[in-house]
């Protein structure tokens, strides 16, 4: 599965002469479906795309806040057309999902999304429509995103699974928190080193 996320100040989506669906401040995701994915790649863009840290906190400080952190909304726009592979200079676009199996899919993400987030902050386009998408990009920031081609074997999955748990385990404890164990790690093997060990922890991996 692979995205487009922008963050935008607003964006709409239009079909024929009617607005169906339009947000203020937060992502416009572009989402191209593709025919090997399965509910591993919805779980891994659901996680990501909700997570992703691009606001900036109460602060000002930028790239610390996820769309759920600020309370901001998210318009989803199915496109095929991310996955395109070039044959020459003509598109081709077989490794899309067909549409058939494609709108369950894609309808069943959202609703993941909805069941995770509030469901009102979840809006879409019109599955299949010719729309015209409106999107005005803030920053600009753009990011582009692919869910993993992960291991199939059930005992690499568990483990995969456990080293997830983990991570948001470590990081339900907060920075700082964080930051003083580690601080207390070094003390004992170096009695010599500084104490003041609460920097920047902003290159932490996310969920």
């Amino acid at each position: 599965m692979k995205a487009t996320i922008q963050r935008v100040t607003k964006a709409s989506v239009t079909v024929g002469e009617e607005q169906i669906s339009s947000i203020g401040r937060g992502l416009c995701v572009l989402l191209g479906i593709s025919v090997e994915d399965t509910q591993r790649d919805v779980d891994y863009m659901v996680r990501k795309i909700l997570n992703l840290r691009l606001f900036e906190d109460e602060n000002g400080r930028a790239w610390s806040r996820s769309v759920m952190d600020r309370g901001l909304e998210v318009l989803c726009v199915s496109q095929f057309t991310l996955q395109c592979i070039l044959k020459a200079n003509k598109p081709d676009f077989h490794s899309a999902m067909p549409a058939e199996l494609a709108q369950p899919f894609y309808n069943r993400m959202l609703e993941q999304m909805r069941e995770t987030y509030k469901p009102e902050l979840i809006k879409d386009g019109q599955f299949g429509a010719n729309m015209q998408v409106l999107i005005q990009n803030d920053g600009p920031v753009t990011i582009q995103l692919e869910s993993p081609t992960g291991p199939t074997d059930p005992k690499q999955l568990y483990k995969q699974e456990k080293q997830q748990q983990r991570k948001e385990k470590s990081r339900s404890k907060g920075p700082s928190e964080s930051s003083r164990e580690k601080a207390a790690l070094r003390s004992k093997a170096d009695p010599s080193a500084s104490s003041g060990a609460d920097g920047d922890v902003s290159s932490e991996r996310e969920p």
